[in-house]
């Protein structure tokens, strides 16, 4: 381990991606501490956590994903969401949209930028909706607790709607998550790692001293009296944060390996006769992603239909995280997604036509459109054992918590969506990071003019 921090020291190239990295990811802290102009943000969180009733619900899911700016109302409250909503929409039309799709496949890089521009365009719709419903919720909860929105934004006012507040609470707020996908793009693009998922992993981890500061107080350290946490429960829940961890950890990397050979190969300006290899599919081709997609799927619509209130409001508190109803949805959606992040990114027929032209073949399997099919069905089977496991592991934590009777906050950070994104987010900068030293090595053994034995 000290050994890779040395050699990431010395390498100027990824130690500045990595710094560039933590500043802007340090930019992005600094926008949960700065409040909408005209919100108290200490009266809206004490509001907040006296609504939520120290459980979770659907509005402290949001508050973990934006690491705390949702219940204190800051410029940064709706964090990527929208950009992760507009994600999947935009995947999802270019699925089901043959020009776009065929677009994408002949131009990959006029397609992408095409993609990302909608992708933007769509986000900033999103997030001024969102945005103007959560406002809404914000007079609401103003006049039950009088004093979290100063009295000089109800001013002006037109038919008797304060317009004004509307106007500052839907540009801040749309313009924090552009903010902040503009950030994330950066990162993924100068810096390390995903820049969105890095964002939302960020968002998480801020939460572990609330959560640490929870059961300290929910084991009632202080009296003889029991607490609501008792310590074999405790040790349950962390038992469940190592097998979690150790399971993403084994999904995430392992892989099937499809046997391939050669006819002929040819190594620089020599052919070689005969050769094997392998193709390396993966039991779990999406990461977290699915998680990351169906938590974002179920939160954004949800959260306006608890903003509206009345029918859909009722609706929106019937899937709340922890209900039967939230975790059938959940798992149906990691599956879905899973497939189709698969089925999007993984490419068979591009690789039956690159080991037929390569003189490469599968045993027992003929070149062409047979070796593509094989290929398909072979993923179609790993990705379906890896989207149940995938599942599994994230909703174990939710199924356990109910069992032990522990409050739910405290079993998602320790076990649930929360720890398989960090992990996964983890693996994929490790990665990266990874990637960029073996990347130098190679350059050290290019100037060289020869590579030393070992």
């Amino acid at each position: 381990m000290l050994e890779t921090l040395r050699r990431i020291a010395v390498i100027p190239e990824l130690r500045k991606k990595i710094l560039y990295t933590l500043m802007l990811l340090i930019v992005c802290r600094i926008g949960v501490f700065i409040p909408v102009p005209g919100i108290n943000g200490e009266l809206a969180l004490s509001y907040f956590k006296q609504a939520t009733g120290g459980g979770q619900n659907l509005l402290q899911l949001v508050d973990i994903f934006s690491g705390g700016a949702f219940a204190q109302m800051t410029v940064t409250a709706l964090s990527v969401v929208p950009y992760i909503s507009a994600s999947i929409i935009m995947q999802l039309l270019v699925a089901l949209m043959p020009g776009l799709q065929r677009e994408v496949r002949e131009n990959p890089d006029a397609g992408r930028r095409k993609v990302a521009k909608w992708t933007r365009i769509l986000t900033v719709l999103l997030a001024v909706i969102q945005s103007s419903l959560f406002a809404r919720y914000a007079i609401q909860m103003n006049l039950s607790n009088p004093g979290i929105i100063l009295p000089e934004m109800f001013r002006m006012t037109i038919f008797g709607l304060p317009w004004l507040f509307f106007l500052v609470m839907v540009v801040t707020m749309t313009t924090g998550t552009v903010f902040l996908m503009w950030i994330g793009e950066q990162i993924t693009e100068k810096g390390i790692g995903n820049g969105m998922s890095l964002i939302i992993a960020l968002g998480i981890i801020s939460s572990l001293p609330s959560t640490i500061g929870s059961v300290i107080t929910q084991l009632n350290l202080d009296s003889q009296e029991p607490g609501q946490l008792n310590f074999s429960s405790l040790i349950v829940l962390f038992a469940v944060f190592v097998v979690v961890t150790i399971a993403t950890i084994l999904i995430i990397q392992g892989q099937r390996k499809i046997p391939v050979q050669y006819a002929r190969r040819v190594v620089g300006r020599r052919e070689m006769q005969g050769g094997g290899s392998f193709i390396p599919l993966k039991i779990n081709y999406a990461g977290v992603i699915p998680v990351i997609f169906a938590s974002s799927l179920l939160m954004f619509p949800a959260t306006i239909a608890q903003f509206a209130g009345g029918w859909l409001g009722s609706f929106a508190n019937a899937i709340s995280p922890g209900s039967w109803f939230y975790t059938g949805i959940f798992v149906l959606l990691i599956l879905f997604f899973t497939y189709f992040w698969t089925a999007t990114q993984f490419h068979p027929e591009q690789i039956a036509s690159d080991m037929k032209r390569n003189g490469a073949f599968i045993p027992g399997i003929r070149q062409g459109k047979p070796t593509q099919e094989y290929l398909e069905s072979t993923m179609n089977r790993i990705t379906l054992i890896g989207a149940i496991f995938l599942a599994l592991i994230a909703i174990l934590p939710t199924l356990i918590g109910k069992f032990l009777k522990v409050d739910q906050a405290i079993s998602y950070f320790f076990g649930g969506t929360a720890l398989l994104i960090l992990v996964g987010v983890v693996l994929d900068t490790m990665k990266q990071i990874e990637s960029h030293l073996l990347m130098k090595r190679y350059d050290g053994f290019m100037r060289k003019g020869k590579v030393k034995g070992r």
